[in-house]
């Protein structure tokens, strides 16, 4: 059997997504489907993490094993898959 991803999501998406859950595991082989992963338990959240083109929103970073990653990036089985929101300042 495949070892789940495990996702870190950001504060901001529990704040958006009062029912989401700061860590989850879901079955997924690329980032795409970790985001279609999210989709299905919180309607909406892939509409806050990627643009229509698709990609990922430019004030979004995902990282896989600590590399950062797009939508086509294949997942190890267990990966850690850590979701952040830029931060900008001046």
């Amino acid at each position: 059997m495949r070892a789940p991803a495990v996702v870190r999501l950001p504060a901001l998406l529990n704040a958006l997504f009062p029912d989401s859950e700061r860590v989850v595991k879901i079955e997924a082989e690329t980032v795409e489907d970790v985001m279609n992963g999210l989709e299905a338990r919180w309607p909406g959240m892939r509409d806050r993490l990627c643009d229509t083109t698709p990609a990922i929103r430019r004030h979004i970073n995902v990282f896989v094993e600590g590399e950062r990653a797009r939508l086509d990036i294949r997942l190890e089985p267990g990966a850690d898959v850590f979701i952040l929101t830029a931060i900008s300042g001046g």
